[in-house]
């Protein structure tokens, strides 16, 4: 990190008569405190913020400088101690639970022609969107308590070293900070006041700030893109990301399978992850006994492993539908969680 020179008196009769300066922390040095204000690396990002998007300079040093270290979050991005093994089946009884299905049940009644519009434009289902909405927020019962500017500069300046992607990830979140000072500003929301969850993200979809300028809607028509208090922006807005990111209409998200023993090569099948890479037939020749629709599905398929603690783990065959929906959220576990409760949703509607 590059420190600022210290300016040296011109004379030694100048310097005998300056008044030696209390001893103070080096505001350079890149440690968690109170704000960011006294942060020369802060500054620095508030000036580069300022050229790139075209802002006030004292503007963003004035609001980022109110920006407020939270060690609360930054603990809930520090990666679990080794050996906590994931458990599906814990996960999913978070989220597919009653509460959340009869608060799905209710928004859907209540939004029923909203979802049907943007399953017809968008091609993706009522009960993706719903159960993304249900995992996210409960609907907007949950949208987050911390402010989006102190979560954002925590994570930006502060990301916990102890990440295996610390650099990676504190680099992102500099950058949703850009795109938070931009935004609020050209919006004219209040930076300081907007609410969010430990990671930024805002409103009924938890949309990051980079999310809500690429791919937020104004889907209910008053000329306003508003995600915290519109369910129509929400759902429509939903509907575009995942249209965005390849959802094909009317492709299954996964399909059940076993195991041949004899023939199973695990190894292969894992290697991939969660991105679909195996036709029905190679994925057959390896090992997964597939039946049904399955064996008439003509794009690509990944086997995703979902593990149950010191249980065995749970597997699926996903497709590129259910690769979409782990592009909002990395992670199968929180993909196969929101299709689910999308499903009991929908069961729920039925008569």
């Amino acid at each position: 990190m590059l420190v600022a020179a210290v300016m040296l008196p011109a004379s030694a009769t100048a310097a005998k008569h300056r008044k030696k300066p209390a001893k103070v922390a080096h505001p350079a040095a890149a440690v968690p405190g109170p704000g960011y204000g006294q942060r020369l690396d802060a500054m620095q990002a508030a000036d580069d913020i300022a050229e790139r998007q075209k802002l006030d300079r004292e503007w963003v040093r004035q609001i980022l400088g109110q920006a407020r270290y939270v060690a609360a979050i930054a603990k809930a991005v520090t990666p679990p101690a080794a050996g906590v093994a994931k458990n599906w089946q814990l996960y999913r009884s978070r989220f597919v639970e009653p509460l959340r299905i009869r608060a799905g049940l209710a928004f859907w009644q209540a939004h029923r022609d909203t979802l049907q519009r943007a399953e017809q434009q968008t091609g993706v289902p009522a009960e993706i969107i719903v159960g993304v909405l249900g995992v996210e927020t409960i609907y907007g019962q949950q949208t987050g308590n911390y402010r989006v500017l102190d979560a954002l500069a925590t994570l930006a300046f502060d990301f916990p070293a102890s990440h295996p992607r610390a650099a990676e990830r504190g680099a992102y979140f500099k950058t949703e900070l850009e795109q938070f000072l931009g935004w609020a500003q050209r919006s004219g929301r209040d930076p300081l006041a907007l609410k969010g969850s430990y990671a930024g993200a805002m409103g009924l979809p938890q949309f990051m700030p980079s999310s809500w300028a690429k791919y937020a809607v104004d889907f209910d028509g008053d000329g306003l893109v508003d995600l915290q208090n519109s369910p129509a922006d929400a759902i429509g807005s939903i509907a575009n990301y995942f249209r965005v990111f390849n959802w094909q209409p009317g492709l299954a998200t996964h399909f059940p399978l076993s195991f041949d023993a004899g023939t199973l090569d695990m190894a292969t099948l894992m290697a991939p992850d969660i991105l679909p890479t195996f036709s029905v037939a190679s994925f057959q020749a390896k090992g997964v006994v597939l039946d049904g629709a399955a064996l008439q599905h003509a794009g690509k398929l990944a086997l995703i492993e979902l593990q149950n603690g010191d249980a065995p783990p749970s597997y699926v065959a996903g497709t590129d539908n259910f690769y979409a929906v782990t592009r909002y959220n990395w992670s199968s576990y929180y993909a196969l969680a929101v299709i689910e409760l999308g499903q009991a949703v929908a069961q729920a509607m039925r008569p």
